[in-house]
């Protein structure tokens, strides 16, 4: 009897130890995925593409960026729930899409499966014309839905992104309607806006400020102050509305990948954030960048839920 619990013991110790050592080695000469929920273009590639470069200096491992577009994130975010949680894994996460889906619909995932590693930035929702289009402010835009409804498109990146929800409380500051048509990033959106196919579309500030904005026109954004990279487009409040929204970014794993890779790899993203060449480019691509670490962001999380619950109370946005 003895002898047979020594050799358990010794095979959970071999077991641990090879376990250890195995996670040591991380990342070994295999490539770390990064799943991207949004089609190419749009302001978390650009920001996952400007990041790959460092971390994948300090993480001595190739990354491969890999875009999963589709049903608002869900199809990016299933995958990374159900993957592997061996530090091989990780995905961009985008609130409040990642937060707002778990109110509107069941998911074909557990949200508890994946774990926040690093908020990167906090980037505001902004409503953009076609520079030839005769609407000038964000009044003139609410009236043109109330005087014609039906009539007034909408462009965002998905049912329940930052830019649709924000569209829908505008819609019910104003007393106004507009006709949403989701597409599968802020790329397309763009597009969109830039063939008038849409009468406006919502962009981040990084998507219009950190490319070129020819032939668009941002009309507001739903910031709580004046961007400095667009220091003399009004908010939505100085123009009488006051709705606010942001698209936050940030790192995330499966919620089982062992502690000592998801805080090797947030490390690696912290010190990244910090690198003054990364951040001279951020500025260039008009990125706002907002670190937090990942528990502090998950910590805020159950409040914004609630936030999306009232929303979807008192204006469902999916009928």
């Amino acid at each position: 009897m003895k002898t047979a619990m020594k050799t358990a013991i010794l095979a959970a110790t071999m077991l641990t130890a090879a376990g250890t050592a195995a996670r040591a080695e991380w990342p070994s000469d295999r490539p770390i995925q990064m799943i991207v929920a949004f089609a190419p273009g749009g302001s978390t590639d650009v920001m996952a593409r400007a990041m790959e470069p460092y971390l994948e200096k300090r993480l001595g491992a190739d990354i491969v960026i890999e875009n999963r577009p589709g049903a608002s994130g869900e199809i990016a975010y299933t995958a990374l729930a159900k993957a592997k949680p061996d530090g091989y894994t990780f995905a961009y996460i985008n609130t409040p899409g990642f937060l707002s889906m778990q109110v509107q619909r069941q998911l074909g995932y557990d949200p508890k499966d994946i774990k926040p590693i690093a908020r990167i930035v906090d980037d505001p929702s902004a409503v953009v014309v076609p520079e030839s289009s005769e609407i000038k402010t964000l009044k003139d835009f609410v009236e043109a839905a109330k005087a014609a409804p039906g009539t007034i498109s909408f462009g965002s990146s998905g049912v329940g992104t930052d830019d649709h929800l924000a569209i829908i409380l505008l819609g019910a500051k104003g007393g106004a309607t507009f006709t949403h048509i989701p597409f599968s990033g802020a790329g397309e959106t763009k597009t969109a806006i830039l063939g008038s196919q849409v009468s406006a579309g919502g962009l981040n500030i990084s998507e219009f400020a950190g490319a070129d904005p020819a032939g668009l026109r941002m009309i507001a954004h739903f910031g709580k102050a004046r961007s400095p990279q667009l220091p003399d487009v009004p908010t939505a409040a100085e123009q009488g509305y006051e709705v606010f929204m942001t698209s936050e970014r940030g790192i995330a794993a499966p919620r089982a990948t062992p502690e000592d890779i998801s805080a090797k790899f947030a490390d690696a993203v912290k010190a990244t954030l910090d690198d003054p060449q990364f951040q001279s480019q951020a500025k260039q691509l008009a990125l706002p960048l907002a670190y937090l670490p990942g528990s502090e962001w998950e910590a805020q999380m159950p409040g914004r839920i609630e936030e999306f619950r009232r929303i979807w109370a008192e204006t469902p946005w999916v009928q």
